[in-house]
């Protein structure tokens, strides 16, 4: 099985950045020109860049609005998925009409299910759920809240929405790399149809394997902080995929 790879840029005031378990006042400055960064993804081989508006997560509405645009513009031929911030039709209209390739909805998901399968509906195989845990339970708002239901259950119930994609994140491992969690994302995409990418904790090519040969279903991993800190070199990932 083939894993598709995506390079995060997390977007903070502009900048790329990367956090510690998603706590904004951890956040680590790796690039000033998120553009370029990203052009250095997809010069690196990779065929898509996975956006994070960071401070739109917790706005509730866009607020890197114009360093998402100039990624758009600096990798034309790139696809690029975004998240944070999505939370009503306009603003999902906006961005796919802008050159986006997938919106990802993750607080909405959980807390507005009419428009989340609303936007499935209306863009079909173009918007993934993003759903990040906290030993099991969905968190939302940029992760300042933990909910009462599972990421399975809210996964289960958007099966057949028409989503593209469930993207599931350990945050207890998120830019710690400590290694990501193989269990859980492999007993998540066991339990749904969706394909699944996981997100949170690779540290080293070995993770990509593990989840290439885990045979559950995980369509592909994110990779942040150990592609920026040179732990995983594009080649290597694009190899071990």
């Amino acid at each position: 099985m083939t894993l598709t790879l995506y390079p995060a840029i997390d977007l903070k005031g502009g900048q790329v950045v990367r956090l510690k378990r998603g706590e904004m006042d951890q956040a680590t400055v790796y690039a000033e020109d998120p553009a370029a960064q990203a052009r250095a993804f997809v010069q690196a081989g990779f065929a898509w860049v996975h956006v994070v508006d960071l401070d739109g997560a917790f706005a509730g509405k866009p607020a890197n609005e114009a360093a998402v645009r100039g990624i758009l513009a600096a990798v034309p031929g790139a696809k690029v998925q975004l998240g944070g911030g999505i939370r009503s039709m306009a603003t999902a209209e906006a961005w796919l009409w802008a050159g986006v390739t997938r919106i990802i909805l993750g607080s909405a998901a959980l807390k507005d299910p009419d428009f989340a399968r609303a936007a499935c509906r209306a863009f079909p195989g173009r918007v993934a759920l993003g759903i990040d845990a906290r030993d099991g339970m969905v968190a939302t708002e940029g992760w300042a809240e933990t909910s009462d239901v599972t990421a399975t259950d809210l996964a289960q119930r958007f099966e057949d929405a028409g989503a593209a994609a469930v993207i599931y994140t350990d945050i207890a491992r998120d830019g710690m790399l400590g290694g990501v969690n193989v269990a859980s994302t492999a007993a998540l995409a066991r339990a749904v149809s969706l394909p699944v990418i996981a997100s949170g904790g690779v540290a080293g090519v070995e993770d990509l394997t593990a989840l290439r040969d885990a045979k559950a279903g995980i369509e592909g991993v994110i990779i942040g902080r150990a592609l920026y800190d040179g732990r995983i070199e594009p080649k290597a990932a694009l190899a071990a995929a």
